[in-house]
């Protein structure tokens, strides 16, 4: 079994779904799992009821009917009966946001969050699947939930592998085409999980794992991996292959096409990924698989935005050594601060942080009763992997470089 992977930006509207069928009559789709994100900005958009539903329920009312409308937008340009089921199908599935939220008792943001948000997946796929069945592409709708079972730290939940390998050896057939969500699983109690942005990666990495898949294709709107974001870079060049070493360097330092958690469970059966384009699906576009280094080696350029970087000094001048450092890193753990970059001298301590979860004015108040704190918020990560004095003069050029870090294949700046 293949899975394909179709993100938010190729299911963004009606043309879209109709590229999306066009792909796969170039490249097939017998045997195939289709992992749908939801579409275009939904996520932002069903993050917007959410925060209605914590901060002014005047206006969830508007939210909910935003979110309707751009769905009922797309079925009027793809179903030209008005009285087909898919429009009871996504009322439905709309209906039913509300009433979570009319009966949930919970105050905590992210159960909350979990519930409601995985509604753009469920919407998206409900609508992809019927687009396929209207057009001749029979398949099957599957829900991910009753799937990818997780723990239930919702929005960063962990996998439970063996349920989950149980759940799909048995639940799934040999031939079928099948239509699911990404980003989302569930818990022992049947609540729903996200599994972090950009997670429907990380469900078809998974499916791929559990089904011994003979390959995963994300398809993008960009023609591969390429050395650099073409939103921040006005030059990037296409890389052909990728080790799984690698392409897992990439991601844990922040290349936005592969999911940090994606390569992991492909490495470990050696399942090859490609990363090819919607708009040109017969083109090569990168592998990822086994080998060494990348093709071409040129330098590869990342950039994280909206980074924290914190400096603590201790009080007293004392050293800190290893049991501060055991104690720094347990409050960031605590506070979940995701650890980007570290530097350490005898009576100092450096770290650039993404504070994901809004949790920055406590952990500084925490940290000011025992250190010297000095933070710059809003400052950008930059990483270079396999530099040359030529792309560090590029990053460096008009910018204040507040700390530097390299090693012999990496290079990193925190920068205003």
């Amino acid at each position: 079994m293949r899975i394909f992977k179709f993100g938010g930006a190729s299911v963004k509207d009606a043309d879209g779904l109709k590229n999306l069928v066009k792909v796969l009559e170039q490249v097939g789709y017998q045997d195939t799992f289709l992992v749908i994100s939801a579409m275009g900005k939904i996520t932002n958009a069903m993050e917007g009821v959410v925060n209605a539903y914590f901060q002014d329920k005047t206006l969830l009312a508007a939210a909910l009917q935003e979110v309707l409308d751009y769905h009922l937008q797309v079925l009027k340009e793809l179903f030209a009966a008005p009285d087909h089921p898919i429009y009871k199908d996504v009322h439905s599935l709309v209906e039913e946001v509300k009433g979570f939220l009319a009966w949930n008792k919970s105050p905590k943001y992210n159960f909350v969050y979990d519930q409601v948000v995985s509604y753009g997946e469920l919407l998206s796929t409900t609508i992809v699947s019927a687009y396929l069945n209207e057009v001749g592409i029979r398949n099957s709708w599957l829900d991910i939930r009753n799937f990818i079972k997780t723990d239930n730290n919702y929005r960063d939940v962990d996998i439970q592998w063996e349920k989950t390998q149980e759940r799909v050896s048995q639940g799934l057939e040999k031939g079928k085409l099948y239509v699911s969500q990404g980003f989302i699983g569930s818990d022992e109690n049947n609540f729903t999980t996200t599994l972090g942005r950009e997670g429907s990666d990380y469900t078809a990495a998974i499916l791929a794992y559990c089904l011994n898949a003979h390959s995963v294709t994300i398809w993008k709107d960009v023609p591969g991996v390429l050395n650099a974001d073409p939103r921040y870079f006005e030059e990037s060049q296409l890389l052909n292959k990728i080790s799984y070493r690698e392409a897992i360097e990439l991601a844990f330092y922040g290349a936005s096409v592969i999911h940090p958690k994606t390569l992991q469970p492909l490495q470990r059966k050696e399942i090859p990924l490609y990363v090819k384009s919607f708009l040109h699906p017969t083109d090569p576009g990168t592998m990822v698989g086994k080998g060494e280094g990348i093709d071409p080696k040129i330098p590869c350029f990342i950039v994280k935005k909206n980074q924290v970087l914190m400096k603590l000094s201790s009080l007293d001048f004392a050293f800190i050594v290893e049991d501060n450092i055991s104690d720094l890193f347990k409050l960031l753990h605590d506070y979940k601060m995701k650890v980007d970059m570290i530097q350490n001298s005898a009576i100092s301590f450096s770290v650039c942080v993404d504070n994901k979860f809004g949790r920055l004015e406590e952990l500084l108040d925490h940290l000011k009763g025992k250190f010297k704190v000095v933070y710059h918020e809003g400052v950008s990560l930059y990483t270079i992997r396999h530099f040359d004095a030529q792309s560090i003069d590029s990053l460096q050029n008009g910018k204040e470089v507040l700390l530097e870090q390299r090693g012999k294949e990496t290079v990193q700046l925190v920068v205003k």
